[in-house]
């Protein structure tokens, strides 16, 4: 059957990883997703990325990153999801944790932070949010 979320997807397997304390992880490659990853990356919430051509198909290989034992990543979840997308402004893009997280923005100008969205001026579809 087709995965209907594959975001949603990518996200619980890093969220799955990180509780079980694994070094990486593995996704299905898709432009959608190294875009968000590489944001990821950007804001330090994981180590990095890169892609794996081990198996028949191409896949992300995601780095997770933890401080102190503990995981980067505390909370992370989609926003918007197929039965119910979610578009905002530049100046109403929502604050997680009064700033301390992110929002991750599908633009015009790409996947951006919420912080780099406000910076360029440009709203869109919120993905996730991130902790």
């Amino acid at each position: 059957m087709a995965m209907t979320d594959p975001l949603g997807d990518m996200l619980t397997r890093i969220r799955n990883g990180q509780q079980a304390k694994k070094d990486s992880v593995l996704s299905p490659a898709s432009k959608l997703r190294a875009n968000v990853l590489e944001v990821l990356q950007r804001e330090g919430y994981i180590r990095g990325y890169s892609e794996d051509a081990s198996g028949p198909h191409k896949a992300l290989r995601i780095e997770l990153k933890y401080f102190e034992g503990e995981p980067a990543i505390k909370h992370v979840a989609r926003v918007s999801k197929p039965g119910r997308r979610i578009y905002s402004g530049s100046k109403e893009l929502p604050a997680v944790r009064n700033g301390l997280g992110i929002t991750i923005v599908s633009t015009p100008k790409g996947v951006l932070s919420d912080a780099e969205a406000r910076q360029e001026n440009v709203g869109g579809e919120v993905l996730a949010e991130v902790f």
